[in-house]
């Protein structure tokens, strides 16, 4: 604790040291004193020292003298003290005298006024009369400072007490250092205790101000002043804390959104002591690792793959911290994808799914030549149900998604495989010496197409040579049946078609090429021209009246006969239908 008065001061050092010198005590010669004793300049030091010589020497009186740097007498080392005189080196003359008691053999040496010349080993001798004289190779070292010392432990943590301590060497028993904290107000629960330690002879005064450091307090310049009373010195030391703190993210983007194909930076910034090892992550997958304080990752033509949580991790020794935000990236619609069977039968059930990925999320639509079947809204999926598929449901379909960043469509076709439809085209028509019956049929699979004729019992199918293929048109196609003669009044004609999945037959009517014609001509016309025709018909009566021929028009059929129909028969009139004309005519 400190000392009152300097004479106090005094009179305890001596005490305390003669209780310490007591141990050193025998019957050779040997000296104690501190190897190493530090003092302020300008200031003094008192130096501990205690001899011994054998006993059976008694001199009657001891004398001693102390060297600087040298104890060898021959090597004529500077005096410091010299009891026989007051001779002494000039370095030394009106700084030092004798603390001890020769005679009691203590050989305490007290020097004042000191600079930094004065800084070196003393040697003490003793000097018992005659040739009974001895430097003794025990020695101290003088250190003379201009400062004291603050001593800060290794390692300074937040949140964990610390003590600084301020050692101010009291070796001056004439003179008291009064020492004082400065930058130390604001530390958190600070505390200064002044204590007085003694370690092999060299006092020392130690101040220490006790705190808990915080991450504010890094950098902090703290001082320790030394001052006398009643004297203009004033000595000072300085000290920077350096305090070790856990990793604290001091910046950090912010969430944000990008385009597809554009550029984006992420930054993060840590305060942390030691300087944090800063991480860059997505999920598991480290993306950018360095240490420091600021880490920027850039990502560059940004996709749909870059959207997500991004993690900014700062750790060090002493502990972690980490933050995130959210990256989301608009892009067009993808190419939608269609899930359906492509091939369906008539009346069976088929639903058309159509999906894609887009953000934000995208308007869907199914369309069927140009008419739009269905429509979702800001959904990803869209679903067309068509509980009995019929041939009309057959052709191209086409999904469209489309957002504010694009538009993608996809085309899909559905195959409707339904039985033979007979057209209303399909009819048959008569001319001068020809019938001609038109078979349209629409099916899928395609259809085999048969001519039947009942009356005949016959049945014409695509390989009779009476029967042609015209057109194909889609799933439609067009057959003809060509039959040259006469007109047989009860021939009718049956189209019938089959496939995999059914069959169908209808008879076909027949129009007259003639009634066509009169239809064309008008009335007047009609009537000249059956005027021209009578008169045809009686010139040709007339000519044949001559002749016995049996004119007959028919189809000529065996057991199992070949479809045979002869054009060599020319249909003929009654003769009593012609005489009866003819005589019309010439009335």
């Amino acid at each position: 604790m400190p000392r009152s008065e300097p004479t106090m001061t005094l009179t305890t050092v001596l005490s305390l040291l003669w209780v310490l010198l007591e141990g050193v005590a025998g019957g050779h010669w040997g000296a104690w004193m501190p190897l190493h004793i530090s003092a302020f300049e300008g200031t003094c030091v008192a130096m501990p020292c205690r001899f011994d010589f054998p006993e059976e020497l008694r001199p009657a009186t001891v004398h001693g003298l102390w060297y600087y740097n040298s104890p060898y007498p021959k090597n004529y080392p500077p005096v410091v003290f010299k009891s026989r005189t007051s001779i002494v080196h000039e370095s030394f003359q009106g700084r030092t005298r004798l603390l001890g008691d020769l005679q009691a053999h203590n050989c305490s040496l007290l020097i004042t006024r000191l600079s930094p010349e004065l800084v070196g080993k003393y040697y003490f001798r003793a000097d018992l009369g005659g040739y009974n004289q001895y430097t003794y190779s025990d020695h101290s070292n003088l250190e003379v400072v201009n400062k004291p010392t603050i001593m800060v432990p290794p390692v300074v943590v937040e949140g964990a007490e610390v003590e600084l301590r301020c050692l101010v060497p009291d070796n001056c028993p004439e003179m008291r250092p009064v020492v004082t904290w400065q930058g130390h107000e604001e530390l958190a629960e600070q505390a200064v205790q002044v204590r007085l330690e003694e370690t092999d002879g060299n006092w020392t005064q130690v101040s220490g101000v006790r705190f808990l450091p915080s991450r504010r307090d890094h950098g902090r310049t703290l001082a320790c002043r030394v001052a006398y009373t009643n004297t203009t010195f004033e000595f000072e030391d300085r000290t920077t804390l350096d305090v070790k703190y856990e990793p604290h993210i001091v910046e950090m983007t912010d969430s944000l959104e990008a385009t597809e194909g554009t550029s984006v930076v992420l930054a993060c910034a840590a305060d942390a002591n030691p300087v944090a090892l800063l991480t860059w992550a997505q999920g598991a997958a480290v993306l950018a690792e360095e240490p420091g304080t600021r880490l920027e990752l850039q990502l560059y033509n940004v996709t749909p793959t870059h959207d997500g949580i991004y993690t900014c991790v700062a750790e060090n020794v002493h502990g972690r911290a980490n933050r995130s935000l959210g990256l989301t990236v608009f892009y067009a619609p993808r190419l939608p994808v269609i899930n359906a069977s492509g091939v369906a039968v008539e009346g069976e059930p088929v639903t058309i799914t159509c999906s894609t990925e887009s953000n934000p999320e995208p308007i869907l639509s199914l369309l069927k030549e140009r008419r739009v079947l269905a429509t979702a809204v800001y959904e990803q999926q869209l679903a067309l149900d068509l509980p009995g598929v019929t041939h009309e449901d057959d052709g191209e379909y086409w999904c469209v998604a489309e957002n504010q960043y694009g538009q993608q469509a996809t085309a899909f076709n559905l195959t409707v495989e339904f039985a033979p439809l007979i057209l209303p085209e399909s009819r048959c028509t008569t001319g001068r010496d020809t019938v001609q019956c038109i078979c349209a049929v629409k099916a899928n699979p395609e259809a085999a197409v048969t001519f039947e004729l009942p009356t005949r019992n016959v049945s014409l199918n695509e390989s009779a040579r009476e029967v042609a293929q015209t057109e194909r048109a889609g799933y439609a196609i067009t057959t003809i049946l060509t039959l040259r003669g006469e007109l047989d009044s009860q021939l009718y004609v049956l189209c019938a078609a089959r496939n995999a999945h059914g069959a169908r037959h209808r008879q076909l009517h027949f129009h007259h090429a003639n009634s066509l014609m009169w239809a064309k001509v008008g009335p007047v016309g009609a009537v000249v021209a059956f005027a021209i025709l009578i008169a045809i018909v009686c010139y040709i009566s007339q000519t044949r009246k001559k002749k016995s021929v049996n004119e007959s028009s028919s189809f000529v059929q065996t057991e199992n006969p070949p479809v045979v129909y002869s054009g060599d028969l020319q249909p003929s009139l009654h003769k009593s239908e012609s005489k009866e004309i003819c005589s019309l005519e010439s009335h």
